[in-house]
């Protein structure tokens, strides 16, 4: 069992669910199997033959040599990979409305190992013909705590130091001395031996003294998105998927990716009800972010009734709205430029970035984790 994996299993201890994924890709109002280049078969016949057609074209290029330069940003890596029909129907698409951002306008440094790469003509022509093949085994089986939601694995990591974390302290000022780190919120300063900081650089740079005007430009270019969290309960189970991608169909609306936190644990929702996640990605200041949250959710209510999630709106007993600015680190084409200046510089100041923001890096809660033990094996070696 990988390092990551036993220190969960361990700090969980009994408070924890096994699933298999069960996850699906909503288009053209079928469930089609996740990933899309897996499901083939269910969709509609020239759908089918635009995908296989246009996937060994591709693959006949390759071959040849010469006829495909090879990618130099995300939507040319997506159309080099899968082809033209696969990226048109959805990749380009659904990474589009996920990112809002233009793909042509994004690296493709990031890829390997969060996108399933190109799969071998044979499992195209299976899964085209509806012989189940299986493209993608990352998390098709995963843990969740039963109790506690997901918070409750980051509190039993943090267990036996709980007494040491000091929360509710907004940092306003951090300044270097000699001997560390004074760090303060106004009215109280604290002295600290080492400053890690897992905050993004646009909250962290304020605090800091004297930062030269290249390093603010660089830390104004990074790109992210933000997130809208729509929670709903709903009065009666509504399947047995884990979670759903819903590429652009303009009568479904906004949300990008629904999960089903109630089928991860039986102790998530009151028993006989269950419990829905959408998700919306948005940029400050588009009309999005303006909308209020009553209209976000009697939005999104709307568009899992006509995907027959819910039978009608009255099935909802409970809603809410979580705003989070920080959500999605975008890699635009000039990303590993500016956070490389954004790391030199407190790398030289010596703040010590760690984590999903604080390196300002896409990184998944597995992620953020590995990356904290390696941490550890760099500051304490055997």
């Amino acid at each position: 069992m990988p390092r990551f994996s036993r220190l969960c299993v361990t700090c969980s201890g009994e408070n924890k669910a096994e699933r298999n994924r069960n996850t699906k890709i909503f288009f053209k109002g079928a469930y089609v199997k996740y990933p899309f280049e897996n499901g083939l078969a269910e969709l509609p016949a020239e759908d089918r033959f635009y995908c296989i057609n246009e996937y060994i074209k591709t693959l006949i290029a390759l071959e040849k040599g010469g006829e495909l330069q090879p990618p130099e940003n995300f939507r040319e890596w997506i159309l080099y990979t899968f082809g033209t029909g696969i990226a048109d129907l959805y990749m380009i698409p659904y990474n589009e409305k996920i990112w809002n951002y233009p793909a042509e306008k994004m690296s493709l440094h990031w890829v390997d190992g969060r996108i399933p790469p190109r799969p071998p003509v044979e499992d195209i022509i299976k899964s085209a013909i509806g012989i189940e093949t299986e493209g993608y085994t990352h998390q098709s089986v995963f843990t969740y705590p039963v109790t506690g939601g997901i918070e409750a694995l980051v509190r039993a990591i943090a267990a036996p130091v709980e007494d040491t974390i000091r929360c509710n302290f907004s940092v306003s000022s951090i300044e270097k001395t000699e001997d560390g780190f004074l760090i303060s919120n106004g009215t109280e300063t604290i002295t600290a031996d080492r400053c890690i900081s897992t905050i993004p650089p646009q909250e962290l740079l304020p605090c800091l003294l004297d930062v030269p005007l290249e390093i603010r430009e660089a830390v104004a270019a990074l790109c992210y998105n933000s997130l809208f969290s729509v929670c709903l309960g709903v009065s009666h189970p509504v399947n047995d998927y884990s979670w759903l991608y819903v590429p652009p169909q303009k009568e479904l609306g906004m949300f990008n990716r629904i999960s089903f936190p109630s089928n991860y644990s039986d102790a998530v929702a009151p028993a006989g009800h269950s419990s829905v996640l959408a998700e919306i990605t948005f940029n400050e200041g588009d009309a999005v972010s303006r909308m209020t949250d009553d209209e976000i959710i009697s939005h999104t209510v709307e568009g899992l009734t006509k995907m027959d999630i819910l039978g009608s709106p009255e099935d909802v007993v409970y809603a809410a709205v979580k705003r989070q600015e920080y959500a999605y680190v975008v890699y635009d084409l000039a990303y590993r430029e500016n956070i490389g200046i954004v790391l030199s510089y407190l790398k030289d100041v010596g703040i010590e970035p760690l984590g999903r923001f604080g390196e300002f890096e896409y990184l998944n809660m597995d992620g953020c984790i590995r990356r904290v033990l390696d941490f550890l094996d760099l500051n304490n070696p055997a």
